[in-house]
């Protein structure tokens, strides 16, 4: 194990946060009983908010942003993992209540952690990243709620983001006909090269909703939230499901009850912080076997450590498309 490693840090004084590199050893590293060098991370939305300030994600300072990592036990207490063990971890507080993945070395539980599918390297694993991880807990939810390809169209919000990419490539590999909602018109041709059928603008569901609109799709998968859900929620068909994951829109939604109690819909709730150990094993697992590994490099741009913050800025305007791997 490496004496010294490098990390990023964020110190706050009275309201003024930093982001500084640093370079630290082992025992500045929090309680765990597993000890990852971590060889990739990623940047999502909520990194993105984490490393800016913009939002009060990070509830402990001073604190190693990154909500996911990637890479190799080199110490374990836990009967589950040995040395050499190839591990992934989304979210459980990483970056809000515990050092996260933008260090060479993480000492976190070893019950967050899922063994890496025999699939994927680490690099693969950041380009899912909680925002593929999340899509796909999306894709399960839907099938639990029986939306079936023969149900209808299922449209995806924010399709472009990193969410959106995966969800579009997941579906329209399960058969589904998909439906991308954004407001890049000029990645229409990536859009459709992951599997849309279709292609609408932002502004088409931004406006201000209704309480009922014309039935247009079976199911969702929503990463906007506000109006954009709101008018994704007046258009499903009866009987139909929306996975609700994101707020890049806004925390409001301004419905009513009115398709729950006319068209019988459900909104489902996603969580991946916090989701059970058995439920991440299966998005995995079904990840291993239902993400097409070509698309998912088509959607994936690697950058390193260094680059994170300047990522951060780009991925809270809108302008990232696709996943972003971190080389650690």
């Amino acid at each position: 194990m490496k004496s010294r490693f490098k990390a990023i840090l964020i110190r706050k004084d009275s309201d003024k946060q930093t982001v500084e590199d640093v370079e630290l050893t082992p025992a500045d590293l929090m309680q765990g009983d597993v000890t990852v060098a971590v060889s990739h991370s990623t940047v999502n939305y909520k990194d993105g908010l984490v490393l800016t300030g913009r939002s009060p994600v990070v509830r402990k300072f001073p604190m190693i942003p990154g909500i996911d990592l990637a890479g190799t036990v080199e110490e374990s207490a836990n009967p589950n993992f040995t040395p050499g063990d190839k591990v992934v971890l989304n979210g459980f507080g990483l970056s809000e209540t515990h050092y996260g993945g933008y260090s060479e070395l993480a000492r976190v539980k070893g019950d967050w952690l899922v063994p890496l599918p025999k699939e994927f390297t680490p690099a693969q694993a950041m380009a899912i990243g909680t925002a593929g991880y999340t899509a796909m807990l999306c894709v399960l939810a839907l099938e639990d709620a029986g939306v079936t390809p023969a149900k209808g169209a299922v449209v995806v919000t924010g399709a472009a983001g990193g969410v959106g990419s995966v969800a579009v490539s997941l579906l329209a590999k399960l058969g589904y006909k998909v439906i991308a909602s954004t407001g890049r018109t000029e990645e229409e041709s990536y859009l459709k090269g992951l599997g849309a059928s279709e292609i609408i603008p932002r502004t088409e569901l931004a406006g201000e909703p209704r309480m009922l609109g014309k039935e247009r799709w079976a199911g969702a998968i929503d990463s906007v939230g506000s109006k954009t859900l709101a008018n994704v929620i007046a258009s499903t068909s009866y009987g139909g499901a929306i996975a609700a994951c994101g707020l890049a829109g806004g925390l409001d939604l301004p419905t009513s009850v009115a398709p729950f109690i006319l068209r019988g819909i459900s909104l489902l709730g996603i969580d991946s912080v916090q989701m059970p150990k058995p439920r991440r094993i299966q998005a995995w697992n079904r990840l291993a076997k239902d993400l097409d590994v070509a698309k998912l490099a088509a959607m994936t741009h690697t950058i390193p450590l260094s680059d994170v913050r300047k990522a951060a800025e780009e991925i809270l305007a809108g302008k990232i498309r696709g996943r972003l791997v971190v080389e650690i």
